[in-house]
């Protein structure tokens, strides 16, 4: 179970969080997080993809794995 304290701010905004090994705590309540990749708001409820090292969130498998892999530019 994800540790929401006080669930979901009635503003609706950006929330703050400390992204744990399997949890993440909420510091400032908000409805949703940005991804760090792609920028997009991923609401609390449906946050799966984080990084504890980096404190950062991710919308989907593909910004993990696009955020941790090597830079290929040229």
């Amino acid at each position: 179970m994800l540790n929401r304290n006080g669930g979901l701010s009635p503003k609706g905004g950006e929330a703050e969080l400390t992204y744990l090994d399997g949890d993440f705590r909420v510091v400032r309540p908000g409805a949703f997080v940005r991804c760090a990749v792609t920028g997009v708001p991923i609401p609390l409820e449906e946050l799966k993809y984080w990084s504890v090292d980096l404190q950062e969130a991710y919308a989907t498998p593909e910004a993990v794995m696009q955020r941790h892999s090597p830079k290929s530019e040229a």
